[in-house]
């Protein structure tokens, strides 16, 4: 598939660039006998603060293969979640409320497990969770990384018996 990158250039070039890239990825879907699902389709428009503000102002959907999709605030692809500005603050969060929510469990019960077997559980349900498409998060605030890290930190204590 063909990748549409735009930069905003002035008010009227955004959409001289998103009617060109949205008529390639138009040409795409009939070429490979595809059509878009407008239930499960939407747009997020990616960039820096500036940037958005001169994109999206008066940006409320965007038409894609002859049909109109709502612009995003956020997008979850392949299990991360994407934000306008990529900060991933939204990624994190959702992983560690996935992520508490079996540490909570393994507590629970943690008294009945050895510590090998807690190991595995934690290592299962909560570290393959944070490892799982961690390489977007290079670059990231520092801010996102660290609820992932107070995480990690959690399932130690948990596994080991530590109190915090």
């Amino acid at each position: 598939m063909k990748h549409c990158v735009i930069t905003v250039h002035g008010d009227n070039t955004i959409y001289i660039l998103l009617a060109a890239c949205t008529a390639d990825v138009r040409l795409w879907y009939l070429q490979n006998g595809l059509q878009l699902n407008p239930e499960k389709s939407e747009v997020l428009v990616i960039g820096t603060s500036s940037q958005l503000q001169v994109a999206t102002s008066n940006l409320s959907s965007v038409s894609v293969a002859g049909i109109d999709l709502p612009v995003a605030e956020k997008m979850k692809i392949l299990g991360v979640v994407l934000d306008r500005c990529l900060s991933f603050d939204s990624h994190a969060t959702l992983v560690a409320r996935a992520c508490n929510y079996h540490l909570r469990a393994i507590r629970h019960i943690r008294h009945l497990l050895s510590t090998e077997l807690a190991q595995t559980l934690a290592c299962s349900l909560i570290l393959s969770r944070l490892d799982y498409c961690n390489a977007v998060l290079h670059g990231a605030p520092a801010g996102s990384i660290q609820k992932l890290q107070c995480i990690q930190n959690t399932a130690a204590r948990v596994v080991l018996c530590v109190p915090k």
